[in-house]
């Protein structure tokens, strides 16, 4: 048995540089999809996540509308989810993504997305680093070849990275067991910390394709992070929950509005979904209600090119040669925190 040390977010902080940035509007975040999709450039690194309580059209058109991408969750019946796609598409959104399994209907699925205009698909399982996403991903290159974008994960591990590139992968989710309403860690006891799953993944010889680090961002300050630890994009759920595009209605309590939030392999979404449990890797919650989705993404966005003006970095690749990463101890990360409440 071996042990190594592993970092999270909470245990790095980017260490400030030489800038001769004047303003942060000189700062481009924009960044892409390479190989069969190299043409699609987005103004914002986010997606959101392929989650029934996040992905529907509402946050689809309203995700690219403010330079991002929305993945249209997959829990749901072959019709509605391409009735969801149309309505996406209808919403003058020009690149549609959705979500499909590894088995069973996937197939049936991605040709009727396919159909529908879809043209950016992501295998949705909780351990990509397995047999049936190899497989997944051979059938799905040979019916589509290079038409489609294939996205697909998730890994926690540079093996897992540059199986799913050799398998045919064009972009891979990278993390496993970070995100806030996910308990896969604690029910199995394996996943690895959300910052070091980037640096081990943005390490990779083999063939680069974008990296999309999923689970455990909490702020802007994260997603700075994990950019500069070699990530193409990030994909939040819990950062855009309770906003008004989010599926679901605001719920009205003594103790202010609300709206529903859960991990898809939580009870009441096994049980809504397919009528049944089997492993329970979530939870179910609700979310203060948080108005629309482009507030957010707008804080989000200032966040982003205000860090990456820190390192001195005008572009997200600029940010990937010149971060310095220093190691903080516990006193360091409540330092960090606005620490006046715990005095």
């Amino acid at each position: 048995m071996t042990t190594r040390e592993a970092l999270s977010y909470d245990d790095v902080l980017l260490m400030p540089q030489y800038s001769d940035i004047r303003s942060r509007k000189e700062v481009s975040i924009k960044t892409a999809f390479r190989g069969p999709y190299a043409a699609v450039l987005f103004d914002l690194p986010i997606i959101a996540s392929p989650m029934d309580t996040i992905s529907e059209a509402e946050m689809g058109v309203a995700m690219w509308d403010n330079g991002g991408l929305a993945v249209i969750h997959r829990y749901n019946t072959i019709s509605e989810q391409v009735q969801i796609a149309d309505e996406v598409i209808v919403g003058s959104c020009a690149n549609v993504a959705a979500a499909i399994g590894a088995s069973g209907d996937y197939l049936e699925r991605s040709a009727a997305l396919y159909d529908a205009g879809t043209r950016i698909l992501c295998i949705d399982v909780a351990h990509g680093h397995h047999v049936l996403m190899k497989g997944a991903l051979a059938k799905l290159r040979s019916t589509f070849d290079d038409r489609v974008h294939i996205m697909a994960g998730n890994v926690a591990t540079l093996e897992g990275y540059d199986d799913l590139v050799a398998w045919g992968a064009d972009s891979v989710r990278c993390n496993i067991g970070g995100g806030s309403i996910c308990s896969t860690r604690i029910q199995t006891g394996h996943g690895m910390p959300g910052l070091q799953t980037i640096i081990d993944c943005a390490r990779t010889n083999a063939r680069k394709v974008p990296i999309i680090a999923d689970g455990g961002i909490r702020n802007s300050g994260d997603i700075v992070k994990a950019l500069a630890a070699g990530a193409d994009f990030v994909m939040l759920g819990s950062l855009l929950a309770g906003t008004d595009e989010t599926p679901g209605d605001v719920i009205n309590t003594r103790k202010g509005k609300f709206k529903a939030y859960r991990g898809m392999a939580s009870a009441d979404a096994q049980v809504e979904w397919r009528g049944k449990t089997s492993s329970l890797e979530g939870i179910a919650t609700t979310v203060p209600y948080r108005g629309p989705v482009s507030g957010v993404l707008d804080e989000l966005r200032r966040g982003i090119r205000s860090g990456l003006s820190y390192s001195g970095a005008r572009t997200i690749q600029e940010l990937q040669t010149r971060a310095q990463f220093v190691k903080q101890t516990s006193s360091g990360q409540l330092e960090s925190s606005t620490h006046i409440l715990k005095r």
